[in-house]
């Protein structure tokens, strides 16, 4: 289906379900945004790719670009307000949908059959969502011809949801259950032996680390913790990524601490022909 029949199905949709004239969804110079209150949304999509063959591509991390929504006056806490730890557990449910869709529309257009898109979900939606993880994000995946084994769900492992590790779980795994792939996005000071556990129980499919974060600790045993979080994410059989690449020695840390996957600026003139890796679900 052409992406502006996409964009009608979609705000047909969210129009019926709100029963109102709620259609977010908007297609500029062919990229999807959409209007959630005083913000726009759209994406950027980042290419992952394998570490000793950096040509080959084997999907994208979706980022969410924010900015103001000129047809939305708001105060400008609203977007504050909106981004806080504690925010209604429905608006950041209905946030997180949205977003998402943004993402899997933006991508269609650069899809390939074995390739994954990768997107954030907050904790506070999975906590906010009590069952069914993942049913209605199904939906938008097929109806947009992908399935969810094209789909990796990321989420932030923070020390704050440390008490929900187990409720997190449960949701964690009820998106396996529908296909899904698991990511876990970690800061290097999360990861403590509750932090590794949660890891190891949710046998997550990607395990992520920023290589700028990296740069700044001071830590003489960073490459032999990195390596040893290898090779946990490897018994389980994930793969790790290391993400936010600017340089050569950032490269060089990848390939030294047994990271599998590769993203950021210093790959991203390479020539990237046909995907040619995905792992089965």
């Amino acid at each position: 289906m052409p992406l502006q029949q996409l964009v009608e199905y979609f705000n047909d949709r969210l129009e019926q379900e709100h029963n109102s004239g709620f259609r977010p969804f908007v297609l500029r110079d062919g990229r999807v945004e959409a209007s959630f209150g005083p913000i726009r949304l759209a994406s950027r999509l980042k290419p992952i790719r394998e570490t000793l063959r950096s040509a080959r591509r084997v999907g994208h991390m979706a980022q969410l670009q924010i900015s103001a929504n000129p047809a939305s006056s708001p105060p400008p806490a609203a977007v504050d307000a909106l981004l806080n730890p504690e925010p209604p557990p429905q608006s950041i449910v209905n946030f997180d949908r949205l977003s998402r869709a943004v993402h899997m529309l933006n991508y269609l257009p650069e899809a390939h059959l074995d390739e994954i898109l990768f997107l954030d979900v907050d904790p506070r939606h999975i906590l906010g969502v009590k069952t069914d993880h993942g049913a209605y994000f199904e939906e938008v995946i097929a109806k947009c011809g992908l399935q969810t084994r094209n789909v990796a769900i990321v989420m932030t492992v923070n020390r704050i949801y440390a008490r929900y590790y187990q409720t997190l779980l449960k949701g964690l795994q009820n998106y396996q259950t529908r296909g899904y792939r698991v990511a876990l996005k970690f800061d290097y000071p999360t990861l403590d032996q509750a932090a590794l556990d949660l890891l190891a129980r949710a046998a997550a499919d990607f395990v992520c680390l920023s290589a700028g974060e990296l740069e700044r600790i001071r830590d003489n045993r960073l490459l032999e913790k990195l390596r040893q979080l290898n090779g946990l994410v490897e018994s389980i059989g994930g793969r790790g990524i290391l993400l936010d690449i600017a340089d050569k020695q950032n490269a060089a840390l990848a390939r030294q601490t047994g990271f599998g996957l590769v993203q950021g600026e210093h790959f991203e003139a390479t020539d990237v022909p046909a995907p040619v890796y995905a792992r089965s679900a």
